[in-house]
């Protein structure tokens, strides 16, 4: 009996941690100047305010299936493959929620590992199961974490002078948007994967449209040949 319902409690309750981190943790509104070698006041790379909402939304998910999981799904194979790179996500996000603050390019190191862990949650989730308490709540928060992942990439390449940062931008869309539509060729069945990407690359665009045009054009072009082929593979199924 411990052993079935300790993954989901576990499961729920670091979820909880991980929904309420950002009460305690330092407020972070992006790496102040002052914290990278090269003093760049935007990172163009950066997605517009409005974007980070989408964390409200993928708390609420995630708390969702936790709960279900635990309640109705406690030793469901397709619920237990899932569970242990969920855990190690939401861990890493906790940490990176102190870190991001004081050690940019430790967060970075964090993030990218929360991304590979959330990553293989949603690789692992059985979409013909619970799809929209089990692999849907994982697409977004895997979505959304592929997107912040490579813009903290991208910080750190224009704010240790390795890509003028506007270059870094445009580098980091183009890695995002091909990385993340290889993924999801391997869930062709859950585009909220793909419609997160594409929220993520759209507030690029916006931010970037007064100062950097080429950057909110490319950043388009980028979100619709995602969205696109998340609709095309999506419908190559049928």
């Amino acid at each position: 009996m411990i052993k079935t319902y300790l993954p989901p409690a576990l499961t729920l309750i670091v979820g909880l941690v991980f929904a309420a981190a950002p009460a305690f943790a330092p407020e972070f509104r992006g790496y102040a100047a002052g914290q990278l070698p090269v003093a760049i006041d935007r990172h163009a790379v950066q997605p517009a305010g409005y974007a980070f909402s989408i964390w409200g939304v993928i708390f609420l998910w995630l708390l969702a299936s936790a709960a279900y999981g635990l309640w109705r799904r406690a030793d469901h194979p397709a619920w237990r493959a899932t569970r242990p790179a969920l855990i190690g996500a939401m861990l890493m996000g906790s940490l990176w929620l102190f870190l991001a603050s004081s050690n940019p390019l430790l967060a970075t190191a964090v993030i990218l590992v929360m991304a590979a862990l959330a990553l293989t949650a949603f690789l692992r989730a059985d979409v013909a199961v619970d799809r929209w308490i089990l692999s849907a709540p994982l697409a977004i928060f895997a979505g959304w974490v592929s997107a912040a992942s490579l813009v903290s990439v991208g910080i750190m390449l224009g704010g240790y002078g390795l890509l003028p940062h506007p270059t870094a931008a445009l580098v980091m869309v183009a890695v995002l948007f091909a990385a993340a539509l290889f993924i999801q060729s391997r869930q062709p069945l859950m585009p909220v994967y793909g419609a997160t990407v594409v929220w993520a690359i759209v507030a690029v665009a916006v931010v970037n449209r007064t100062e950097y045009p080429m950057i909110a054009i490319a950043a388009i072009c980028a979100a619709l040949i995602m969205a696109a082929g998340t609709i095309w593979l999506r419908a190559k199924i049928r």
